[in-house]
């Protein structure tokens, strides 16, 4: 009985030490995430003190340009969407060439 009472008063702070090493490798494992994120800040706060950078970061995220330039953008034109197979023309129009000679010759709808 003694004993048991023994591993009793034991298996609580036990259990209690165990969790708390758990939760103290994952406090330093965020400590160390946190550690190189402020690294990465610092070294981005560096490059930020620099004027050309800024004036590189106006010009490539906001599109500022110096007074006298001429600014140009370039749209890239989107994807057309998948080719229908060869066979498959349910819902196409006909080229514009044959409407207009159906409006020409009255054979139009």
């Amino acid at each position: 009985m003694v004993v048991c009472a023994m591993a009793l008063s034991v298996s609580v702070p036990l259990r209690t030490y165990l969790s708390q090493g758990e939760e103290l490798s994952a406090r330093q494992q965020q400590q160390e995430q946190l550690s190189a994120q402020v690294e990465e800040l610092e070294q981005r706060k560096k490059k930020l003190s620099d004027p050309a950078q800024v004036e590189a970061e106006a010009r490539k995220r906001l599109g500022y340009v110096r007074p006298g330039e001429t600014p140009y953008i370039v749209q890239v034109p989107e994807q057309q969407p998948a080719q229908r197979p060869a066979g498959d023309h349910s819902d196409e129009q006909p080229p514009w060439y044959e409407e207009l000679w159906k409006s020409l010759t009255g054979n139009g709808s």
